[in-house]
This record gives C-alpha cells, structure tokens and sequence, in this order.
C-alpha cells in the first residue's frame, strides 16, 4: 500500500518518502544574490524531505522579481550555493533548484532595468523593492527574436545549479510570473508564434522545458504550472484546454515531474491526472490561502493519483515536518510575520518536536 512514507525513484534519485517541501521565498540572500551560511543551515534542517525545492532563484539579473533573492547567473552566486546543496547532500537530503524568471512582476528599483513580457500589459497589484511596495511598472514587450534568449535563460541556469551541486532542477511556471505570463490570454496579447491560440501560448514553455532538457537532461527537470491562477492579475481562458496540450508536450520531453497547485478546481486536476503520464508532485491546497496542507490532504491526492506531496508554510516551522506526519504530532504553526523579514529569527528559530527518551 503506497503511503506519504513509502519511498519513490525520481529520475536518479530514491526518495525515502513523499514528502516534498515546496518552494518558499524567504529573501534572505546576500548583496550580488548570493547564499548564505544561514541558508544552508535552513535547507539542511529540513532535509528529511523525500525531496527540497529551493525558493525561486533568477536566472538573469532582467529575471529577478523581488530584492534579497538568491540568482544562478554568476560564478559568484554558483560558488554561493555549494556549501548549501552540500548541506543537504551531508543530512542525507536531495534539492532541486526553482529556477524563477519574474517577467513583469519585477521593478526596475530592484533590477536596475525595465521588467521585461510577453506583451506591454503591467501586474495587478504592487511589487516589493528595495524601498517598499510600489505599483507594477508597464513591462517592455518582447521582441519576437528576443524570446528564445529567455527561454534559453532557464537552461543556463540549470547548468549552473547542477554546477553548484544541485540535483535538478524545477522551472517556475506557475503563479503569474513569466512563463505563466507567456499561458496566459490577458498578460499575453501577442499575435506572433507566441501569442493567440493555444498552441502559441504554450511554445515559450515548452522551448524553456526543453533547452533545460538539453543542457542537464530530462531527470533533473521539473515544472511548477498553477492552472487556472489568478496570480498578480493572470487569467488563462480554456484551462483544461491549455494544459493538457503543454502537458502533451511536456510528455514527449519526458521530464522528471509536473508540480500542480491546487489554483483549479478537482474535476480539472484529476482531468490533468489523467492526462499526464509521468510523476505528478501534487499541492493539494491554494498556495497563500487561508489553509495549510495536512496529512489528510497528502492521504487523499495519493489516493487520486499523486506521486509526491508538497508542503509549504508547514515546513518553514517544522524542519522536523517528516517525522511529525509520521508520527501524528502537532504541526507547530508559522509567524507570517518573518516570513521576508530577513534575519535568523522565524527562519533557524523553529525547533525540532521534543521527542519523549
């Protein structure tokens, strides 16, 4: 009987359990986008996760979103990561790398430079800068020639994380940001191989998918896709529609795995269940929503067809969170107020359940 505990091969690897812990920004990387000592003790702390995704890291200085994250586009920033994949590695860990291109959900405070996307159509609400939240700027639209340098951004990455240790690596497709803008039928308004019809809408996702495959191979790649989201203003018409043919595609690449949040409704996920043939890591509730993932959660999209379960905000005050589900302990609950506060504290703060002699 297949459990949250049982163990599963992922590409490569053999996760001990199903347990993934989600991507997570926590803006707590150093001038130049670097890693930290404190960063690799955060990962290393909760490596009893069959599998860690790091926070999302920007694979150009045009791609950063928010200020105080992590980036894999210099020497400086790979020799960063090592001592925090081989953290993990010495805890008996795995980590896949979020490789995080912000598109227009960035500001030119942070970056230096204008935000770049599909169309010159600006996010709804105010993006985080050095100096505080400020409305989201016009982004340039891309030039059609222009596309494929970004698509290729993520591949460049890729073998810059795999370069500093990790063991893969998760494109963020998800959640408003550029490939996500790309799906989109709002935030994209082009009318060139990019724009329009499903098939175009899709092609920017599958040439970032598969330049990653390319340069590191299918199983150290993964995506992060949030169907039907409405993050920072996205819609996407004719979601069963959009999704199933990326994840067609997305098949004959034959990745690693699909992450799904759970940003639709059930009769669409367990459509795209179906529809997809390889690992599906399942986020069984709204990313920032009013609910945490629970062990009944995890029971249950097991039971419909998932093969590993992420947990977000659980993990950031419980670097124990694998042995408590097994054990049916209290989840601690989280601060949201360190959440991107920076600093140690409500970050190596939370402690391990004290467990009885």
């Amino acid at each position: 009987m297949t459990t949250l505990f049982t163990s599963y091969r992922l590409g490569g690897l053999t996760l001990p359990n199903r347990v993934v812990m989600a991507p997570m920004t926590r803006v707590r990387a150093a001038a130049g986008g670097l890693a930290t000592p404190s960063m690799a003790a955060y990962y290393a702390q909760r490596a009893t996760a069959g599998l860690i995704v790091s926070e999302g890291v920007q694979p150009s200085v045009i791609g950063q979103s928010n200020p105080g994250t992590p980036g894999l586009h210099t020497d400086e920033q790979v020799a960063a990561w090592r001592p925090v994949t081989a953290a993990v590695h010495a805890n008996g860990g795995r980590i896949f790398a979020q490789i995080m291109h912000g598109g227009r959900v960035s500001h030119p405070d942070t970056t230096g430079v204008r935000p770049v996307g599909p169309s010159a159509v600006p996010a709804v609400g105010e993006v985080f800068t050095p100096t505080g939240p400020q409305p989201a700027p016009t982004p340039r639209a891309l030039d059609t020639t222009e596309v494929p340098e970004h698509a290729r951004s993520y591949a460049l990455a890729a073998r810059r994380a795999v370069g500093a240790g990790f063991d893969g690596v998760e494109l963020h497709g998800a959640n408003g940001y550029l490939i996500s803008q790309f799906l989109s039928s709002n935030a994209n308004l082009r009318t060139d191989r990019y724009g329009g019809p499903v098939a175009h809408r899709i092609r920017f996702a599958v040439e970032a998918v598969s330049a990653t495959v390319e340069a590191v191979g299918a199983a150290r790649t993964g995506i992060r896709l949030s169907p039907g989201g409405t993050f920072w203003g996205v819609e996407e018409s004719d979601v069963r529609e959009l999704y199933t043919a990326l994840l067609t595609e997305l098949a004959r690449l034959d990745v690693a795995y699909v992450h799904l949040e759970a940003t639709a409704d059930e009769e669409t996920l367990v459509a795209l269940r179906r529809a997809w043939p390889g690992t599906l890591v399942m986020n069984p509730v709204l990313p920032m929503g009013p609910k945490q993932t629970g062990r009944d959660d995890a029971d249950r999209w097991l039971g419909m067809g998932a093969d590993l379960i992420s947990f977000g905000r659980a993990f950031i005050a419980n670097p124990d969170l694998v042995e408590r589900l097994r054990g049916s302990l209290p989840i601690a609950p989280v601060d949201e107020a360190t959440y991107y506060q920076g600093g140690d504290a409500g970050y190596l703060t939370y402690s391990a359940h004290q467990y009885a002699a």
